[in-house]
């Protein structure tokens, strides 16, 4: 964490792979610092990610504080990019006022400008879920639940090239805001998940009632969403019945915001089962049966720390004893993988960016769960 600090105020995930601010990221370094006894590095970090937030609320997913206008071509804006992604500063905030860290208040308006852009002004479908404007938004950028969408199926280069032409159908506020894609009509569950999850956690630090009520009517949206033929939640849109059941662990984020009473029977088993979603080095990122698992390829395979970071929690929540043995699994991947950016779930090999910064999340998990 040290050796990525940049003098900006935040941790890169990797200084030559991402020398930038990643929003998500840097939502994770901030429980890495608090867990490391830097609770100020922590809120230097959250703070940052909001220095390039437009007044409708919208946060870009990168922060380009460094050079301000090396992908201005691409996002048609300079200091930020022109999507979101999964607005993790709920969980951080929360976890920061759980260790009695006192939250400035600019930093928890900021964040509530955030999370209520979403809310209410994103575009959503029928389904009540809120829509991506792009896969990037979800932060699973390959994720087979998007196959439907890359043009003859999915095609590592194929498929590059068709994430820049989807940043172009992005439609957007006067100032900039990124509100629906009519070409990528995705409300994935995953990122829904995470929405409502962390507005419950920051409705918990500020009281507000009405994100709080936001929150649980997209917990409920998301219930609707279950399909018990291939035990996952699906996305809801023109690919749902295709790649959008695809069994990916994302998916299963909801466990972080569904009552005990909505938990699908032997749903956890999932998560214990070697012919599922468990791998000696941490949870696969697809199930292995589908024919699309790769436990080497980009979001379509490996163990992601952030994700396993989140299963943990979810899955606590139901079965502790699972839990445990998700983080433990976890730990020895980061340690057998040199930190990596993510890794092969049955040989620990690094994949991706090697260190990087949120794979000292299995830090904070073991000690959460384990303590």
């Amino acid at each position: 964490m040290e050796e990525n600090w940049v003098t900006e105020g935040y941790a890169a995930p990797n200084k030559k792979t991402y020398p930038w601010q990643w929003l998500w990221d840097s939502c994770f370094h901030s429980l890495i610092w608090l867990e490391l006894g830097r609770p100020d590095r922590a809120e230097q970090e959250l703070t940052e990610i909001f220095r390039p937030q437009s007044d409708s609320g919208f946060v870009p997913h990168i922060n380009y504080v460094c050079d301000p206008d090396i992908h201005s071509d691409l996002w048609g804006r300079s200091h930020g990019s022109s999507i979101t992604q999964p607005p993790m500063y709920g969980h951080a905030i929360a976890a920061l006022d759980r260790a009695g860290i006192h939250i400035d208040q600019a930093l928890l308006s900021s964040a509530t400008a955030g999370l209520s852009f979403l809310i209410n002004e994103r575009a959503r479908h029928d389904s009540g879920l809120l829509l991506l404007c792009h896969p990037w938004e979800s932060g699973a950028d390959d994720s087979p639940r998007w196959d439907d969408f890359c043009p003859g199926g999915f095609d590592k280069e194929r498929w590059k090239k068709q994430k820049n032409i989807l940043v172009e159908t992005i439609e957007q506020t006067s100032d900039g805001s990124p509100v629906r894609n009519p070409e990528f009509q995705v409300a994935s569950i995953g990122f829904n998940a995470l929405v409502a999850f962390n507005a419950r956690e920051l409705a918990e630090v500020t009281g507000d009632t009405s994100m709080r009520d936001s929150a649980n009517e997209i917990t409920h949206a998301i219930a609707e969403r279950w399909d018990e033929s291939s035990s996952t939640w699906i996305d809801a849109g023109p690919h749902a019945d295709q790649s959008g059941s695809c069994r990916t662990l994302d998916a299963l984020l909801p466990l972080l915001v569904v009552e005990e009473k909505q938990l699908p029977p032997k749903l956890v088993e999932q998560f214990d089962s070697v012919e599922a979603f468990k791998g000696q080095f941490g949870p696969r990122g697809v199930h292995l049966k589908e024919k699309v698992f790769n436990p080497k390829q980009y979001w379509r395979g490996p163990v992601w720390p952030q994700l396993s970071y989140l299963m943990s929690l979810a899955v606590s929540r139901f079965d502790l004893q699972t839990a445990k043995q998700l983080t433990l699994a976890t730990a020895n991947g980061a340690q057998a993988s040199g930190c990596a950016e993510y890794w092969h779930p049955e040989t620990g090999e690094g994949l991706g960016a090697i260190p990087q910064s949120w794979a000292g999340l299995s830090l904070v998990s073991t000690k959460s769960l384990l303590s």
